[in-house]
């Protein structure tokens, strides 16, 4: 039995142990006196604890007596004698009182006495206060220290009077204050030899804080007069604490730990250093009080503790060890404490160390202490971190000492955390995981394993898997305190991650609902550390017992439902590996390293998965390569096919993300010094050369030849690169050289689908980069310029052959390589992707017979047909179009009259014909969809062949974004605007897929309409432009057509076509902006802008006289500011509309737009050229404007908001006018009626107008 070396400074700890066994354990250690909740032991024993505290010399003989008689009575003799206690408690309270004055009498006849006989004033007692007792009770601590400190400094003065008292006869003679025992001591004072006797009985007392306030104050005055024996104090220790055998339960149990205490305070004076002969006597007789009840064991073992903290070594050995009993304790122990068989025998007394919590026995401190002794662990764990980076060298010899260390803490966690705690009750369980604790600050991380054990690990996830669970916190506080453990230990994270995953079969996050495991992976930040976890996780992938080398039988340690079958052991087995092979390539997402030590990381990585998932060893599972110097290993058990591809697909990944940071290729460096891609190759190529390993899987004669290509190509290429010293060929061949080794690497991935791309692409490679040594001297494959067709068309076919079915490493090389080429691409290798996004595998529902779809195109660029505004328009229906007026008032309709306009713009917008495809792009065509109708065969349950074309279509924007991107002025960027747009338009399109929408939604935004640059040049003809402005105007005054069936959509169906119209809308509007921006930029003569005039005046005319012509005033204005010639041309036009206008609110929206061509048209310029041309132009239209200042006068509207609308209008015309002194020609063209009018609607405002005229 040991405990940690413990202050006893204060008696809270023992006391609150005592009070724990009897009230459930579960009580604090400063308030367990209070938690005594037997009603019938309390009221006796405050009788008792009030007697003690007003007790005299014979009042204590008397309670005694009083003691005695009422332990001997009978329950109802007890009842009946009540009363007679009462009143003998009343008549010692009164003596109490008697001994007071008495002693006050004795004192002052003492002094007296002297005076007169001329003794010296030395003779002379000081008074001492026994009311301080009653202070040394109370539960605040400053008050019982206080009390102590008067207690001695009062108790110091009376010894020093009384050492030099000649006549100490008389003075004990008048000073008795209690009846003369032979107590030991007789060197002191009267009062001493009370209050010694009372502290020792005070400290048996369980109210308030009587232990904790007579045992302080008997340690200091101890410790203070030198006259107060040890011996002495034993005999009174026991004598006055004295268990009878009259005494039962409490009263027993005050006198035990009252002697514990007053034993404490003892040991905490001091003065057994002083007197080296009752050191013995003093540990014989706490261990025997010790021996007594379980309770004592703890306290009293730390007393000893606490002893031997004050002595020096040799009073150790020769008077504590040497103590009759404390030899009869370790007479039962074996000499090596930490063997199985020993703690086999001391497991049961262990468990029951549990009593105590939720504190943990200070047996366990004690035992940790021994178990792991003050090393240095942080040089341990260097020492173990850079011997598992050392290769092919024997593991440095571990000294005795460690060997012994560390067989003991195995010993320990298999016998007393597995075997023990771990199998039994909740609160040993707990035990269990506060004993870890104990452990973790001076644990070595090669202790892990140990420690983090299987069963542990087990206990840990179960716990874990349910929040309901009554032992969840203290789990969840056990793995915070480990990852705090953890800190920036690279050395522990490994251990602690190894651990965990290696016992949870890689699960412990999923099935603990944490983020444990993701958060250590995350942290490392040093090389040394990533190659650590690297080393550790390849020992984990080829070491075939790490999955099952604890015994599935889980539920002896947590439930009976954890076991699992061999054929689950080999599926869990793969689980761990794919979480090693997952886990390898996610270390760099975080890590920050310098290029050089993070390349080497990246090579160690892509060694291992390269190993295991492309190659296995036919000889064995260890092949030592002499050319590397490296030795490799491989599972004894071949590795599944689902891993090898897991293993490629990471290598993808890595190569990919490698070229990402790489950016622009630098050859200052060197190829060998940064290229993840050319060690790989090489690595490749040097395994493959050796004898005894191979594939992993053998391939068809096709793909034999493919891989020999591709793997030849890239060294050729390489070579090329390294010799290149212009950079944009450089990047061309080093995008390349990826493209090969992602597409050499799907071939093995997915045999029997590549080798003809690859055939392809090698191909490509030889007349893109026509060196000498890329030509076959066979001439096998012809490279006829004349014969093949071009080089970016055959790129682009082998593109789209391969997107389809490409993973997105592969299709990242892709989109790398045509960046770099895609200045070259032609028009017919942009038109066959166009083609991909207009595609569709549904027929068109309502297709025209005999309909030509080339004339359809050259006709009608956006599909758009024209719509009759015939005559049939009634009455009613310009009612309709007068409460609907603007945008915002039409969206307030019944939605369920406005559902069918996706299906009507798929009738005018949709363009699905192949017309123009030569049979070699619709043979090439039918192969894309005839790859996707595969896919969807070889993925059963899988996603459909539409889906499938959705990704394809994806896929094929990518590029055609990286194509605008690269070419953003070219003329070409007019032929994927317009295929985008007829795409987007397509309701097919939000019904297939809503991502497909917005992704070509936001490839016309950010790539075409709101670009810096634009297409510029000749090659952008005119006709074409206005045919589009045309059709964009159309396109921006389309209404939302409503039908019948509408009623039939839910509310949420019926929104996203209201938000699809829109956004149609606002398409039509930016292209309107782009195209007129295109045009601008041009400079085309005024009579060749012509043709664009009378476009916005057909609009406009619309406008004005259609209902259904729903384009916004707003969208007009913004045209006229961005373009004020447009306005200029159409103001006189404008103006004979608005006057004209048979729709009131159309009349009043046209305000604005006339107000702003009118801003523009009228200079701000102070100088006399600008005013006078600004008047003449004002003057040219004055007489339209008056005309329209007169309708609006004459038919004000009804409607307030109109009639300030029109009011403002009138004033802004009034200002213009006034201010180039044109108002009495305006007022000229004024006729009476008219006058009249504005007097009587613009009133003050028309007047203020004329004045200005006169």
């Amino acid at each position: 039995m040991g405990s940690k070396k413990r202050s006893l400074n204060s008696f809270e700890e023992v006391e609150d142990l005592d009070n724990t066994n009897t009230n459930t354990e579960d009580a604090n250690i400063e308030d367990t006196d209070n938690d005594n909740t037997s009603s019938n032991l309390n009221r006796k024993k405050m009788k008792k604890d009030k007697n003690k505290e007003t007790e005299t010399p014979d009042g204590d003989a008397s309670k005694a007596g009083l003691s005695s008689i009422s332990s001997s009575m009978k329950p109802m003799e007890r009842r009946k004698k009540r009363k007679a206690l009462d009143k003998e408690r009343q008549h010692a309270a009164l003596e109490n009182k008697e001994v007071k004055t008495k002693k006050m009498d004795v004192d002052s006849k003492v002094t007296e006495n002297k005076e007169h006989t001329g003794a010296s004033s030395r003779g002379t007692l000081p008074k001492f206060h026994i009311g301080v007792f009653k202070d040394l009770a109370s539960v605040d601590v400053s008050v019982r220290e206080g009390a102590v400190e008067r207690l001695v400094t009062e108790l110091q003065e009376v010894q020093k009077a009384y050492e030099v008292t000649e006549n100490k006869e008389v003075v004990e003679g008048e000073l008795k204050l209690e009846a003369e025992k032979d107590d030991g001591l007789n060197d002191c004072a009267p009062s001493v030899r009370y209050t010694m006797r009372r502290l020792v009985r005070g400290a048996s007392s369980s109210r308030e804080c009587a232990r904790q306030g007579f045992a302080l104050g008997l340690t200091v005055l101890v410790d203070t007069i030198p006259s107060i024996k040890v011996g002495s104090v034993l005999k009174l220790i026991v004598d006055l604490l004295e268990v009878s055998s009259s005494m039962k339960g409490q009263d027993i149990r005050d006198c035990l730990l009252g002697r514990l205490f007053a034993y404490g305070a003892l040991a905490l004076s001091g003065r057994l250093a002083e007197d080296n002969l009752f050191i013995k006597e003093f540990t014989d007789v706490l261990i025997s009080l010790a021996a007594k009840k379980r309770y004592l064991q703890e306290p009293a073992v730390a007393i000893i503790l606490e002893l031997v903290g004050k002595l020096p070594t040799e009073a150790v050995l020769n008077h504590i060890l040497e103590a009759p009993r404390m030899r009869e304790w370790f007479e039962g122990c074996p000499s090596r404490l930490f063997m199985p068989g020993h703690l086999s025998s001391i497991i049961n007394c262990l468990k029951e160390s549990t009593f105590c919590q939720p504190r943990v026995h200070g047996v366990w401190p004690v035992l940790v202490n021994i178990l792991l002794p003050d090393i240095v662990v942080q040089a341990e764990d260097v020492v173990s971190a850079s011997n598992s980076l050392k290769k092919h060298k024997k593991s440095r010899k571990s000294s005795s000492s460690e060997e012994e260390i560390t067989r003991s803490i195995q010993s320990f966690c298999e016998v007393i955390i597995e075997g023990s705690l771990l199998l039994s009750s909740h609160d040993r369980k707990h035990l269990a995981f506060d004993i870890l604790l104990l452990l973790l600050p001076r644990l070595p991380a090669s202790f892990i394993p140990y420690v983090l054990s299987h069963k542990v690990v087990q206990c840990m996830v179960d716990i874990l898997s349910t929040k309901d669970s009554w032992l969840y916190k203290v789990a969840q506080h056990f793995l915070k305190e480990l990852s705090d453990w953890v800190g920036n230990d690279d050395v522990r994270r490994v251990a602690v991650i190894v651990a965990l995953q290696k016992h949870s079969n890689a699960r412990f996050d999923g099935i603990t609902k944490t983020k444990t495991v993701k958060a250590l992976v995350t942290e490392f930040k040093t090389e040394v550390g990533c190659m650590l976890f690297i080393q550790n996780l390849m020992s984990m992938f080829v070491d075939e017992g790490n999955a099952s080398e604890e015994p599935s039988d889980q539920s002896q340690t947590t439930d009976d439902n954890s076991e699992m079958g061999s054929v689950e052991d080999k599926d869990s087995n793969d689980f761990l590996k794919t979480w090693v092979v997952e886990s390898l390539p996610s270390i760099l997402k975080h890590l920050k390293l310098e290029p050089e030590a993070k390349f080497r990381v990246q090579k160690e990585i892509l060694k291992f998965l390269a190993v295991q998932g492309l190659f296995s060893a036919s000889l064995g599972s260890e092949v030592t390569s002499f050319e590397l110097q490296e030795k490799f290993k491989w599972p004894k058990a071949a590795t599944s096919s689902a891993i090898c591809r897991l293993c490629i697909e990471q290598i993808q990944s890595l190569l990919a993300n490698a070229q990402k940071i790489e950016g622009l290729h630098s050859m200052s460096s060197g190829l060998e010094h940064g290229d993840l891609g050319s060690y790989f190759m090489r690595f490749l190529s040097t395994l493959r050369n050796i004898p005894s390993v191979s594939l992993f899987r053998s391939l068809s004669d096709d793909d034999e030849k493919a891989f020999e290509k591709l793997q030849e190509m890239e060294i050729r290429l390489s070579r090329e690169e390294k010799n290149c010293v212009i950079s944009v060929e450089a990047n061309k061949l080093h995008a390349m050289r990826f493209l090969l080794i992602q597409l050499l690497l799907q071939v093995l991935l997915r045999p029997g689908e590549f080798s003809e791309a690859a055939s392809e692409l090698v191909i490509c490679c030889k007349k893109a980069f026509a060196a000498s040594d890329l030509l076959d001297s066979s001439g096998e494959e012809g490279l006829d310029d004349d014969a093949d067709p071009k080089l970016m068309d055959v790129l682009v076919d082998t593109f789209l052959s391969l997107l389809p079915q490409s993973s997105a490493p592969l299709r990242s090389a892709i989109e790398q390589v045509f960046k770099y080429f895609c200045n070259d691409v032609t028009n017919d290798g942009l038109l066959r992707m166009l083609r991909v996004i207009k595609k569709d595998l549904k027929p068109p529902r309502h297709r025209e017979e005999g309909r030509d779809d080339d004339d359809d195109d050259d006709e009608d660029f956006l599909g758009i047909e024209e719509e009759g505004e015939g005559e049939g328009e009634g009455e009613g229906e310009m009612d309709e179009a007068e409460t609907g007026e603007t945008g915002e008032d039409e969206e307030q309709t019944d939605d369920s009259e406005a559902v069918a306009e996706v299906e009507e713009a798929g009738k005018e917008l949709s363009d699905d014909s192949d017309g123009g495809m030569d049979d070699d792009a619709m043979f090439r065509m039918d192969a894309y969809l005839a790859q996707i109708f595969k896919d969807r065969k070889n993925q059963a349950g899988g996603e459909t062949a539409q889906s499938q074309l959705v990704l394809f279509k994806l896929r094929v924007l990518s590029l055609l974004e990286v194509y605008l991107h690269e070419n953003p002025a070219v003329p070409e960027v007019l032929m994927v605007y317009l295929n985008l747009v007829r795409a987007f338009v397509n309701p097919q399109t939000a019904e297939i897929s809503e991502q497909f929408g917005q992704r070509i939604w936001g490839i016309l935004q950010k790539k075409i309409l709101k670009a810096k640059d634009f297409p510029r040049g000749g090659a952008v003809q005119l006709p074409t432009l206005e045919s589009l402005l045309e059709k964009n105007l159309k396109l921006a005054s389309k209404p939302l057509k409503r039908k019948k069936s509408a009623g039939n959509l839910s509310k949420k169906k019926q929104s996203a076509m209201w938000k699809r119209h829109k956004m149609i809308v606002s398409l039509a509007q930016d292209s309107t902006f782009w195209i007129l921006k295109i045009i601008g930029a041009r400079n085309f003569s005024e009579c060749e802008l012509q043709g664009v005039i009378d476009i916005f005046k057909g609009e406009l005319a619309r406008y004005f006289e259609s209902k259904t012509s729903q384009i916004k005033s707003d969208f007009l204005t913004e045209i006229y500011r961005r373009k004020p010639w447009i306005g200029h041309h159409l103001f006189g036009f404008l103006l004979e509309k608005c006057s004209s206008a048979k729709l009131e609110f159309r009349r009043v929206e046209a305000l604005d737009v006339v107000i702003e061509i009118l801003k523009s048209m009228v200079s701000s310029g102070n100088d006399e050229s600008n005013r006078s041309a600004s008047k003449k132009t004002l003057k040219n239209h004055l007489q339209k404007l008056s005309h329209l200042v007169k309708e609006l006068a004459t038919n004000m509207p009804e409607k307030s908001s109109r009639r300030a609308e029109v009011r403002k209008f009138c004033g802004k015309v009034f200002r213009y006018v006034s201010t180039y002194d044109l108002t009495k020609s305006f007022v000229k063209y004024l006729t009476p009626e008219a006058e009249a009018a504005c007097e009587s609607q613009l009133g003050e405002l028309y007047l203020n107008f004329k004045k200005v005229e006169r």
